[in-house]
């Protein structure tokens, strides 16, 4: 029997019975109620155009709990949304972070069905950065309303809030936009007139006419010196100061020479004005830059990479009353609550409540943790069932988080500096060209000749290295759009190049080498029913709970039970059919049924069981399962010579057994945070150059001391920010499609070098020889910058033949 795949999130519809809709005569299967939910809203919004245009399969919806829902209307409180909202023209203004974007037409969904929604007067979606600018009205609706909206269709919102750096570098980024355009302008309008008498385009031109063209040259080029060329100015001046030579240092002497010589002439009279060569040469510089600072800004795009592990708002207790107050007016002694579902701001000790706390965040482990009074607990855990009532011990800088981040920083700044070889080598040729400029000037001054500031400024320009400092920059850019479209986006300029030393990978094992959820692998019957049956009762059990646990069951269809009652940290118990029925781990059944357990294999995830109270009717066992290309990629791995360990926090026992299956080399497990960077150091000074692959935060720490870190596309805002790259799309046989690259981009940055190289000493004597006037000088600079970012180009360009294998099968171009 083939598979049937969910029309809209391509996950398997394995439910009983089957969940289905008509859909332009043709029925449709889904996974679950939630995908059906959304694909009626879908419809019934005339939005289905979504299916025909999708390139990704689509998120799996999850249903919002009550908890969740009381959580998302908090965003209404006038203290929550002064951090993240303006007041606009007409409305109110607010910046959001959109999860769940797997393609262009998410976006285009989501925009068509807020545009649909009351008090909307605006709504945009950047693809890139996954943030929208939502504009209404709110006398015609609430913010939360509107966040529940986009829940509706399976996507998650939140607010936005960019911190200081993150503000800075977007500031830094615009700048450099204008500056880039206004130079752009300059070589255009100065080029027009400059061209048409180089190449006597224009005959018997007056003398006055003559003037007008300089006069307006002079016009254009100085916003283009004064502004665009600003940067190079300031850093030559710092460099100057600090006695270490760049290339800023050539090209502020070149462009401030030419300038003031041209405004010379055209003041004073004169034969030669160089505005044209000053505009191209500072936009062609800039555009370099400008490449450059492209990939630093995409990099730092998840600045707001806290927000889900240190709430900005907590609810402090004071007697009888609750008040919501910032995080970091908490202190120690006071106490907060903390309700289902929301981040711990502190660490402290519980004092009232009994929950389940998922501490993923500091632990790495999936499975949630029983807390009870007396308990302490850590800021970034999450909290489960019940609100719990905390005494603060520690808040902001002091809490075990900051702890982990402050390792984190220690262990960055001990990062040796990597893929700094072109730096070098211009370095090196600023300081020559710097000695050999004003030698070739006095020599042609002492020659008698007419044209020697010329012929000087003709060296400066013709020899700066600007092909040097575009040939790294501009061949990583180009990888990088090749890798994002496979998946994997490096984050960190040196990543490419690092990544063709690597001879270690280290694997984290939850969300990692696993999917990082629990799933139902077995049924075992034990008892009269069969085995849909007890999954159906199960079911009916389980959707009265919000543990993660019981939404494994959700998707199934459940059976009528009563008189549901949660038993913290043991299971359910409830009535069908007049008859009591229990489900949990078996020393909770064992205390609820009058039967012995049954004798079964042993298993090797975890079991829960289902039983009434005189039988016991079956054993379900849950575990995590290994990525689908887990094994291959180890494989190839292994086939290249390159060791792989996986290393965990897990508590589960199951470490060694994930690691055979998938074929790991080596094993270890129970490992803290300090632990693994304690292993990756003691890797490092073995002499091994190691890649860290990971999702969690515990594992943050390691991946900064390794010489390449990994997070998964699943991994939290903050784990991504902090990595060299990215998995986007989870799949990891695109770390070893990275390092082929890596192999590529390698070789094509060394063709640039070479030929950057090459250029210049071919250049340099011609130019010195006074065979090439400054105009020349600067379109052979350009042409030899165009010949570096072309070559580089072709990475791009270059598609994997087996890039088409590891597409996902299910949820591209769908034919209604």
């Amino acid at each position: 029997m083939n598979t049937l795949f969910c029309f809209h999130c391509g996950e398997a519809a394995e439910g009983s019975p089957p969940i289905t809709l008509e859909l332009d005569g043709e029925t449709r299967h889904f996974c679950c109620r939630g995908c059906k939910a959304v694909c009626e809203t879908i419809r019934s919004e005339g939005l289905t155009g979504f299916y025909q245009y999708r390139t990704e399969p689509a998120v799996t919806p999850k249903q919002l709990t009550r908890n969740e829902l009381e959580r998302i209307r908090e965003v209404d409180h006038p203290l929550i949304q002064s951090s993240f909202v303006t007041a606009t023209k007409g409305g109110q203004e607010a910046q959001l972070l959109i999860e769940g974007i797997t393609c262009a037409a998410c976006i285009w969904l989501l925009e068509n069905h807020m545009a649909k929604q009351p008090g909307v007067q605006s709504f945009s979606v950047n693809h890139t950065t996954q943030r929208a600018r939502l504009v209404w009205s709110a006398e015609q609706a609430k913010l939360s309303d509107l966040l529940i909206a986009i829940h509706e269709l399976g996507y998650r919102a939140r607010p936005y809030q960019a911190d200081d750096a993150e503000k800075t570098l977007k500031a830094e980024h615009r700048t450099t936009l204008i500056r880039l355009a206004v130079a752009g302008i300059g070589t255009m309008q100065s080029m027009m007139l400059a061209f048409p008498l180089y190449f006597e385009l224009v005959n018997d031109l007056s003398p006055d006419f003559i003037a007008f063209f300089r006069w307006f040259s002079l016009l254009v080029a100085t916003p283009v010196v004064l502004f665009s060329a600003r940067p190079f100015f300031r850093n030559a001046r710092r460099d100057l100061l600090s006695r270490h030579l760049t290339m800023d240092v050539p090209v502020a002497i070149a462009i401030g020479l030419a300038y003031a010589a041209s405004a010379w002439v055209t003041v004073m009279g004169g034969d030669e004005v160089y505005f044209e060569s000053v505009c191209m040469f500072t936009f062609f510089l800039l555009l370099g830059r400008y490449i450059e600072m492209q990939a630093r800004y995409r990099a730092g795009l998840a600045g707001n990479a806290l927000a889900g592990f240190q709430p900005d708002v907590a609810t402090r207790i004071s007697g009888d009353k609750t008040t919501i107050v910032a995080s970091h007016e908490l202190r120690a002694g006071d106490t907060i609550r903390v309700r289902p579902g929301e981040t711990l701001p502190v660490d402290g000790r519980i004092i009232s409540g009994h929950s389940t706390l998922n501490e993923a965040a500091l632990t790495g482990e999936y499975l949630p943790e029983t807390r009870q009074p007396g308990d302490t607990v850590h800021a970034g855990s999450v909290n489960g069932e019940n609100p719990l009532d905390i005494e603060v011990n520690s808040a902001g800088a002091q809490t075990r988080l900051s702890g982990i981040l402050r390792i984190l920083d220690r262990v960055q700044a001990e990062k040796p500096p990597v893929a700094r070889m072109a730096d070098r080598i211009a370095g090196t040729f600023v300081s020559r060209v710097l000695i050999l400029t004003p030698l070739v000037w006095i020599g042609w001054w002492l020659a008698g000749a007419d044209n020697a500031f010329d012929i000087t400024l003709s060296v400066l320009v013709v020899t700066c290295p600007c092909a040097l400092s575009l040939a790294t920059p501009t061949a990583i850019t180009s990888a990088t759009v090749r890798l994002r479209r496979l998946g994997f986006l490096p984050t960190r300029g040196h990543t490419l190049e690092s990544l063709n030393d690597i001879d270690t990978v280290i694997f984290d094992k939850t969300g990692t080498l696993t999917r990082g959820e629990l799933s139902l692998i077995e049924t075992r019957v034990t008892g009269p029913l069969n085995e849909s049956a007890c999954i159906n009762l199960a079911t009916g059990l389980e959707k009265h709970s919000e543990h993660p646990i019981a939404r494994i069951f959700h998707p199934f269809s459940g059976a009528a039970v009563s008189s549901v009652t949660n038993h913290l940290g043991g299971g359910l118990s409830g009535v069908h059919d007049g008859e009591p029925v229990y489900i949990g781990h078996s020393e909770f059944v064992r205390e609820h049924t009058r039967a012995p357990q049954p004798s079964v294999p042993a298993s090797q995830g975890i079991d829960i069981w289902l039983a009434t109270d005189s039988e016991w009717l079956a054993r379900f066992t849950l575990d995590d399962q290994p990525r689908p290309d887990a094994k291959a990629t180890i494989a190839r791995l292994k086939s290249w010579g390159i060791h792989t360990l996986l290393l965990s926090g897990d508590r589960s026992g199951h470490v060694e057994q994930i690691a055979r299956s998938v074929g790991v080399d080596e094993a270890i497990g129970q490992a803290t945070p300090e632990q693994k960077l304690e292993t990756l150091r003691k890797l490092v000074a073995e002499g091994r150059n190691v890649m860290m692959v990971g999702d969690g935060l515990n594992d943050l720490p390691s991946m900064a001391g390794a010489g390449i870190s990994v997070a998964m596309g699943s991994a939290a805002d903050l784990t991504q920010l902090k990595a060299d790259a990215v998995l986007l799309n989870g799949q990891l046989m695109q770390l070893a499609e990275a390092m082929n690259t890596s192999r590529l981009t390698r070789r094509v940055i060394r063709q640039n070098l070479g030929w950057a190289l090459v250029y210049n000493v071919l250049a340099l004597p011609l130019a010195a020889a006074g065979m090439v006037p400054p105009w020349l000088a600067a379109i052979g600079m350009s042409l030899s910058s165009l010949v570096v970012v072309l070559n580089a180009l072709r990475l791009g360009r270059t598609v994997p033949a087996d890039d088409r294998q590891t597409k996902h099968a299910v949820g591209a171009l769908t034919t209604p």
